[in-house]
């Protein structure tokens, strides 16, 4: 078997829902993404293929959305382009199938990522049996996700207070890294057909939130929980007794819009254009969790994927856990015994936002950076998903 290699790892700043890049369709934020490998010594006729994860596939977002970012690009017609969804995990899951075929040698080079305008194709745009029919999931005691991240912080006794300094955090990291210039090899700037500027940094950020103004927001599941949901957890699991609601949309992932292209590579390939390897991905896994509270697969995931690779957990310089809420990343902490100074050093979602499809290549590139900043050897990034399920990937820097 080869090695599955990461040359490059770029992405867009993420523009808050309806904003600054509300009127750029999502197939011109990964074509004009596609467009930028050129000048970073990706040439197109070296692509193999281009596989994008996006989760409301769907207007906009459907059909084969990565074959129209080709086209959109401009790359030659030989390139093909292929869409996976798996949720949240939609963008690492793209990574991890294209280093699988790397790593066997079916290809040489593969561009995956994600896409999600959440501004032009909004949530659940694209249906569904979750959404559509409910009589024939019920055995499963499925939730909506707000509900679970509530019901997950009563289990572990998180409260309020809890979740929101956790929420401040993500906010003062990320204008840290922002004020560092952390993210700096990775961003491209968006810019209008004439030349015009439209973004060139996260526009969801507030880096002037107090726990105050934290505390000043309603929750934002309570009453979904009234409305029947709450119930569910509880037959599902009794032991919960009365779920607290305690999630805002201060306190979890924001609703943006973005793309993030991570290039996947053997080493015959990188040396052919160039390219000097940044890291190679060791080892990588998706699992099914409980549908209930579906968003604590994360741990199960972290370690499953390190034992595959063989590699203890205080061996691993940096942690991504994906944001989605903040009770997410706390069960994680408790759970696994990570080191909090090691997990998500840059802030995360919470404080940038959550483009569905693109957020785990996002997170695989932002870990690269930093390992590369701090001089790190190990990240480890994992990203919970809707329905019961979480994905994680091991990365190791060259």
């Amino acid at each position: 078997m080869a090695e599955a290699l990461i040359l490059d790892a770029l992405r867009t700043p993420r523009g808050r829902r309806r904003g600054a890049l509300a009127s750029v369709p999502p197939v011109q934020l990964a074509g004009g993404l596609l467009r930028a490998l050129e000048g970073r010594g990706v040439a197109g006729d070296r692509i193999d293929d281009v596989v994008l994860g996006t989760v409301s596939a769907v207007g906009e977002q459907g059909g084969v959305l990565a074959r129209a970012a080709v086209h959109a690009a401009g790359l030659p017609e030989a390139v093909p382009g292929m869409q996976v969804n798996r949720y949240c995990a939609s963008g690492l899951d793209a990574i991890t199938a294209a280093a699988g075929r790397v790593a066997a040698g079916f290809d040489e080079l593969i561009v995956a990522g994600g896409v999600e305008s959440m501004s032009r194709v909004p949530l659940g745009a694209d249906g569904g049996p979750y959404a559509t029919d409910a009589s024939a999931l019920e055995p499963w005691s499925l939730i909506p996700q707000g509900v679970s991240a509530d019901a997950i912080a009563s289990m572990g006794g998180f409260t309020r207070e809890d979740v929101d300094a956790y929420a401040l955090q993500s906010q003062q990291r990320t204008a840290a890294a922002w004020r560092e210039g952390r993210f700096a090899r990775s961003i491209v700037p968006i810019v209008t057909p004439d030349g015009e500027l439209l973004l060139d940094r996260d526009e969801h950020p507030r880096p002037d939130s107090t726990m105050a103004a934290l505390a000043s927001l309603r929750p934002a599941f309570e009453g979904m929980g009234a409305s029947g949901f709450d119930a569910v957890v509880r037959q599902a699991h009794p032991e919960l007794g009365e779920i607290a609601h305690v999630h805002t949309a201060g306190n979890s992932s924001g609703i943006v819009d973005g793309a993030a292209l991570v290039v996947v590579g053997s080493a015959a390939a990188g040396a052919s254009l160039g390219l000097e390897p940044r890291a190679r991905i060791v080892a990588a896994t998706s699992i099914g969790s409980d549908p209930t509270l579906m968003l604590t697969g994360p741990v199960a995931a972290t370690e499953r994927v390190l034992s595959r690779a063989g590699v203890r957990q205080e061996d691993v310089d940096l942690f991504e856990v994906n944001e989605a809420f903040a009770s997410v990343v706390l069960h994680w902490l408790r759970a696994t015994g990570a080191d909090p100074e090691r997990t998500n050093v840059s802030g995360g979602a919470i404080a940038m936002g959550h483009p569905l499809g693109a957020s785990g290549a996002i997170l695989l590139g932002t870990a690269l950076d930093e390992l590369e900043r701090r001089g790190g050897r190990r990240a480890l990034v994992t990203l919970c998903v809707g329905g019961g399920m979480a994905s994680a990937m091991l990365i190791e820097r060259i």
